[in-house]
This record gives C-alpha cells, sequence and structure tokens, in this order.
C-alpha cells in the first residue's frame, strides 16, 4: 500500500522534473549566448589604443603594383627585359605593354607556375587564395576586372537558400538538399573570415493565412537545425502588430503575423576585391584587365599555359604584343564565360553553362527598414523575390529568366515592372511604387549547369560542377556566391592530382594583420586553411572601430561608418588618403557624392592598393556609387577621372575614353537613355537633374517656398473655387 502511494506521487514528480529538464534545454537552446562574427573585440588593437593614447601608425605590408605583377607573368614565358638583366631584380621586369622594353627569351623553370587561373571573380579569387595559402605558385588574370560580371550583381546575400530547402522536402531532391548544408556551413565561415564585409540580417516572411504559420515555422526551424554549430540567431514569430512595428511599411490587409530567419548580407565586389589582394599578399601573381587570347599546349596536346594581352596598354594607345604565360595547369573560373574558354581548348565541346538573367532594382532606403529584409516565397508566377536593405538603399529582385551571354546586359523594362508590381502587392497602398524611383538597376548573368532535362532555368540546381578535358583544363562551373570557398577548395584538390602538385608549408606567411599577430588558428602546412584565413582588414575590425577613426582624423560618422565595413582596419589608410576640408568639421575626406559616404581617399586607396584601372573599376567595384545610384554616379564621374589621372598619368584622350566608356557602363546600370547624350561639360555645370526622364517631374522643384505651392495648386493664384459663377443648370 504505501508504494503504491510512493508510486503515485514519483510518477508525477519524474513527469515534472523531465518537462522542466526538456523545457530548459529547449529555452538554453533558444537563448543561450552566441559568439556573432563582428561583435567580438578586434583582433589587433587601434593604433590610437594604448598608453596616452599616441597613434602609432599601422605597418601595413605593401602588395606588388601591376606593372611587376605583369611583368611576373611575362617572366614566366621566358621574357625577361634588359633593364631586369641589368638590375636583377623583379622590379625592373618589362612593364604592361609588353612592346616598348626591348627584351630577351631566356628559360627558367623556377617561372613556371603551378596553376594559372583564368578569371577573377569570387570564384577565381577563391581558387587563388587557396592555391597560394598551400604554398602553390599561382597566378589568377581577368579580362577586365575582379567581379566585373557575375560576382558584382548578386542579390548581396550569404545564405543556404530556404527556396532550395523547400523544393528539397518537396522534391525528395537529394543535391538541392545537399545545396543548403554546403552553404549553410560556407555562410559562417563567410562571417568569420570578412566580419567588415558580411553581417547577419533577420529577413521576415508575411504570413496572410493562418495554417501558413506552422508551415513556415517548422520550415525555418528546420533551416536552423539544419545549420547547426554554425548558426547564430534563431528564427521567431512575430504576432501583426509586432510585424508591423518591425516593418512598417508591410502591408496590414490580411496580414496575420510573420516569420522571421536569419541569413546572412555582404557586399559582393568588396568581398571579391579582398579576396583578390589577400591571395596577392599571400605571393599569387594578381593581374586585372589582362585578357587570355589562347591557350598554349605541347607536342602531346597538354596545356602548359596560356597567351594572354594587356588591355590597358592597349587603352593607353601602346602596341601591345601579345605574351605567354606559363603554367603546369590551368584552371577555367569564367563563370558565364566558361564555355567559351572551353571552346579555345576543344571548338566543338558541348556547351555546359545555361545563362539565367536576374534583374535587381534599387529604390530609395525609406521602401523598407535599415535592419529587416523581407521575402515573398511565392510570387504571382511561383518565383521567389528579396526586399532588402543594402548600403543605405533597398535592393529588390530577383528575375529568373534565359538569356544571351553578354558583357553588361541591361536590365528590361519588363523584368523592372514585374519587380515593382511584385513590390506593390506586399507594401501599404498609400505607399506609391514608381518608375522613376528606381535609382539603379541591372541584370546579372548566373552560370547555371545546364541540365539537359530541365525545361525552366528556375528548376535548375546551383550545384557546382568540376571537370578536366582530355587536355587537362579544369573547369569550375555553376555554383553560388556563398559557396566560393568550397568550390576553390575542390579546384585545388583536384588540380594537385591531376598536374602533381605538391603543396607545402607557406614559410613566410605576410603580416597581413600590419602586425606580428597571425591568424592562430590558420595553419598553414599545405593544406586547406582558407575557412581560417581572414582577408585584408578583417583583423583590426570591430563594431567600434568607426569611433577611433572619428576621434584621430576627424571624418564624419556615416563616412567613418562605412568606411570600417568597406575596408575594414584598411580604413585607417583610406582615410589618410583623404583630403582635408579646410573646415572646422568634417577635418579629412571629400564626399565624391553628396548624396552618399564615398570620399576622395577612396580612389587614391583603389588605384595604390587594389589595382583599380579604369573609371568603371571605382564607381563600380570599388565603390558601390553605380548600383546605388546611376545618376548619381554620372555627376561623380569627372571628379573620379581626374583624381585617377593623377594616380596614373592619364592625357586628356584617355580621360575622354574613360568619360564615355563610364557613360557606356551606366547605361547598363539604369541611367536614363537621355543623360546618355550628355557632355562632361554639361554634367559638371549640373545638367543631369535638368533633363526630362521618369524622375524628374515627380517632385516640385522650382516652387518658391509657400503654404501650398503652386504646382500643387489646381486653381490660379487667388482663386477659391468654391465662389464661382452659378451652374448654368441653376438658371
Amino acid at each position: 500500500m504505501a508504494a503504491r502511494r510512493s508510486s503515485r506521487l514519483l510518477k508525477p514528480l519524474l513527469y515534472t522534473t523531465g518537462a522542466a529538464v526538456v523545457g530548459g534545454g529547449i529555452l538554453y537552446i533558444q537563448y543561450r549566448p552566441r559568439d556573432i562574427p563582428g561583435q567580438e573585440a578586434a583582433q589587433v588593437a587601434p593604433p590610437t589604443y594604448g598608453e596616452g593614447g599616441v597613434f602609432r601608425p599601422p605597418n601595413f605590408p605593401a602588395i606588388k603594383n601591376r606593372e611587376d605583377q605583369i611583368a611576373e607573368l611575362q617572366c614566366s614565358g621566358g621574357i625577361v627585359s634588359k633593364a631586369t638583366k641589368a638590375k636583377g631584380t623583379i622590379s625592373s621586369w618589362m612593364g604592361g605593354s609588353g612592346a616598348d622594353t626591348a627584351g630577351e627569351v631566356k628559360e627558367d623553370e623556377s617561372e613556371l607556375y603551378d596553376l594559372l587561373i583564368i578569371g577573377g571573380g569570387a570564384t577565381g579569387s577563391g581558387v587563388a587564395l587557396d592555391a597560394a595559402t598551400r604554398g602553390l605558385k599561382v597566378a589568377v588574370v581577368e579580362r577586365d576586372d575582379f567581379s566585373s560580371g557575375t560576382s558584382s550583381k548578386s542579390t548581396k546575400l550569404v545564405h543556404g537558400g530556404v527556396r532550395y530547402l523547400e523544393k528539397a522536402v518537396w522534391e525528395l531532391d537529394y543535391n538541392q538538399y545537399k545545396l543548403v548544408r554546403e552553404a549553410l556551413r560556407e555562410r559562417r565561415y563567410f562571417l568569420d573570415t570578412a566580419p567588415h564585409l558580411s553581417s547577419w540580417l533577420p529577413i521576415m516572411i508575411p504570413v496572410d493565412k493562418w495554417w501558413k504559420a506552422p508551415y513556415f515555422w517548422a520550415g525555418t526551424k528546420f533551416y536552423d537545425f539544419l545549420a547547426g554549430a554554425e548558426n547564430i540567431e534563431s528564427s521567431y514569430f512575430l504576432t501583426r502588430s509586432k510585424a508591423l512595428d518591425a516593418f512598417p511599411m508591410l502591408k496590414k490587409d490580411g496580414l496575420v503575423g510573420a516569420l522571421v530567419y536569419y541569413d546572412g548580407a555582404h557586399n559582393d565586389s568588396r568581398m571579391n576585391v579582398s579576396l583578390a589582394v589577400t591571395a596577392a599578399l599571400y605571393g599569387a601573381t594578381v593581374a586585372n584587365h589582362v585578357e587570355v587570347t589562347a591557350l598554349e599546349k605541347d607536342a602531346s596536346g597538354k596545356i602548359i599555359g596560356a597567351r594572354a594581352k594587356d588591355v590597358i596598354a592597349e587603352k593607353n594607345g601602346k602596341n601591345v604584343g601579345e605574351f605567354t604565360i606559363r603554367a603546369k595547369g590551368v584552371i577555367n573560373c569564367t563563370g558565364p564565360f566558361t564555355d567559351s574558354i572551353r571552346k579555345l581548348d576543344e571548338p566543338t565541346v558541348q556547351e555546359i553553362v545555361a545563362p539565367s538573367s536576374g534583374v535587381h532594382v534599387i529604390l530609395p532606403g525609406y521602401y523598407s527598414p535599415a535592419n529587416m529584409g523581407l521575402i515573398d516565397p511565392h510570387t504571382s508566377d511561383g518565383r521567389v523575390i528579396f526586399f532588402l536593405p543594402w548600403q543605405g538603399n533597398t535592393i529588390a529582385g530577383t528575375t529568373d529568366a534565359p538569356t544571351e551571354i553578354r558583357a553588361n546586359p541591361i536590365a528590361g523594362e519588363d523584368e523592372i515592372g514585374w519587380i515593382l508590381n511584385e513590390i506593390r502587392g506586399y507594401l501599404q497602398p498609400e505607399i506609391n511604387v514608381r518608375r522613376g524611383d528606381v535609382l539603379a538597376a541591372w541584370s546579372g548573368i548566373r552560370p547555371l549547369v545546364r541540365d539537359p532535362k530541365a525545361k525552366r532555368t528556375e528548376g535548375l540546381v546551383r550545384n557546382h560542377l568540376i571537370t578536366t578535358s582530355e587536355s587537362g583544363l579544369i573547369t569550375v562551373a555553376g555554383g553560388k556566391w556563398t559557396t566560393y570557398r568550397e568550390m576553390a577548395e575542390e579546384a585545388v584538390d583536384e588540380a594537385v592530382k591531376e598536374f602533381n602538385l605538391t603543396p607545402g608549408p607557406v614559410i613566410n606567411p605576410p603580416n597581413v594583420s600590419g602586425t606580428a599577430i597571425k591568424d592562430a588558428d590558420a595553419n598553414l602546412d599545405g593544406s586547406c586553411q582558407t575557412h581560417k584565413v581572414r582577408l585584408i582588414g578583417a583583423h583590426g575590425f570591430s563594431q567600434t572601430l568607426f569611433i577611433n577613426l572619428i576621434q584621430h582624423y576627424g571624418v564624419e560618422t556615416e563616412v567613418a561608418k562605412y568606411l570600417c565595413t568597406a575596408y575594414g582596419d584598411r580604413a585607417w589608410t583610406v582615410a589618410a588618403l583623404s583630403s582635408p576640408t579646410e573646415q572646422r568639421f568634417p577635418v579629412r575626406g571629400k564626399r565624391i557624392s553628396d548624396l552618399y559616404p564615398f570620399v576622395d581617399g577612396e580612389v587614391r586607396y583603389a588605384v595604390r592598393h587594389e589595382y583599380a584601372q579604369t573609371a568603371v573599376d571605382v564607381i563600380a567595384r570599388r565603390m558601390r556609387l553605380a548600383f546605388l545610384n546611376a545618376q548619381a554616379a554620372l555627376e561623380a564621374l569627372p571628379t573620379v577621372i581626374d583624381l585617377m589621372g593623377e594616380e596614373l598619368k592619364w592625357d586628356s584622350k584617355r580621360k575622354e575614353k574613360e568619360w564615355e566608356d563610364g557613360k557606356a557602363y551606366l547605361a547598363s546600370m539604369g541611367l536614363p537613355k537621355g543623360k546618355l547624350s550628355l557632355s562632361r561639360k554639361q554634367v559638371e555645370k549640373g545638367n543631369v537633374g535638368k533633363y526630362e526622364d521618369e524622375e524628374f517631374g515627380m517632385y516640385a522643384r522650382h516652387d518658391k517656398p509657400d503654404e501650398v505651392l503652386a504646382s500643387d495648386s489646381k486653381y490660379p493664384a487667388g482663386e477659391n473655387p468654391v465662389q464661382k459663377r452659378d451652374s448654368p443648370t441653376n438658371d
């Protein structure tokens, strides 16, 4: 009897204890302290930190200039200039033109590259960094500029892909599932190695039916679960009132709540440039604006290098000759142009890339909260659209349609109209979504791997594919920004096997941080360590670095915050290269555009430290003005050309070419056609806003101050609409 009574008491106690343990475990997992990339203290203290706050200038390592990089490429093919022979140093080898200095051919196997990478986008630059940190001798060449193609025209997300996860579940597609798992792991590495260029972003999924709430809740929780230890913040549900508080622009009708999950956002082209520059610091030969014109083969038909030419020397009016780059292996990382390089190897090869156009538009920042994005997982035609804050503006996209491959595709009006129409569907009706509010619009070409069985491009998986031709050309195709590092790792692994390369330790790793502090977790022993190698600018970055920058250089708060998130600890150098204003405040940094925090020091830094060679390199990919506001970029173009002309000694012909090339590029970024005929003098006089376009008539531009502006009144001044002659019907 006593045993039965004790059992009755013990069972509820055990159940209660078990429930408490389970509940406590769930609460701990949900609210446990987490290490969020970018929020930790800087690995390297700011140069003003220490006794007395005395400024100690950072001693950042220098990278080889572009002329020396091209000289190294030429040297691999056996060309040694007379100056080099006399001086006995690589820094005096032939410059970029390869034509003005007499040279001689001298075979030297020590100058042979282990790997030549064609293409300087995210994948190509990632391969270069991976190979260089394994102790291999590597070169990467790019026909245009780093991230000039797809890598600069992404949605700016670092994500696993919730839509891919949904497809994986409903279609029982293991490839989609695998892609999501890989991307979620790489997402964390991405944020760890470049915390200044990437950050966590909450993204809202509006719920318009109660039965959808558990569906989206289960999906976002599964997304968190797949991220595992690499996850940072957990998804959560918002009631209707909380959703509207977080995203006030959201349409109220039919809204019952929202799910919020976390993904990463980043500055894509600056990330790409940082990869290339970091690879250069680790010893890679890095050259943009160098075009591969042919592949070199030996007597047995194996590829042993490539023929190339310096495009910049041609722009300067020099008679440029081609030169040979010799390498044990060649890797093709040219994105949408993958098949064009494959056809240099084998003209009849079957194409493997199915190009898909992704159009994005940029709207003013007031269209979205500064720290909350939005996804519509089911648009009118079944596609997905993102609506995200980015660099102070709002980015919306994307479309997904087959396209032709071209260098700078133009976003079509149909695609822009579709995006704007979808936006109207989930914003409050009193918010007028206007075509004239589109500040910039571009089309990026996704290099999807072709699947002969797929009928529509949105049915293609964005997994990557690595193939090796009979002649030894390794091609890396497909994939997405988030998985660039994994793609690079697998490509180098394949190259090591294919070409019998011998990775080894990096004997004297560069002091990327500018101090003796190294990446403690990165053991550069010849294995892949790119998940631990921090990129240039990351070591001294912290969320409070901008305060130190303001206190020392007297730059504007908005400018200081921007410089720290764009350059990390290299913001110190950018600020030092900025001109004094001769004002009380700000002390340094003259804005390139009054609307955005870009300053003149960035132009000088881009030329001296980031291989910028054209005005488009700067306005589009070093600072992101062309992507944020095409007309503002046109207004800033003369200033950028003059600053670069001082640095690179441009003559009047080259400046004029930069002006025309800049306008042509901005046409692909949504610049109204009426602005393309403007001369430089007209732009400098401020005539950009004086010509009719979609934006011109949207504002009261010329009215004098008054209670009711003249252009807003339907009646002549002094006329009262209620005191008029009676209608004839009343006679």
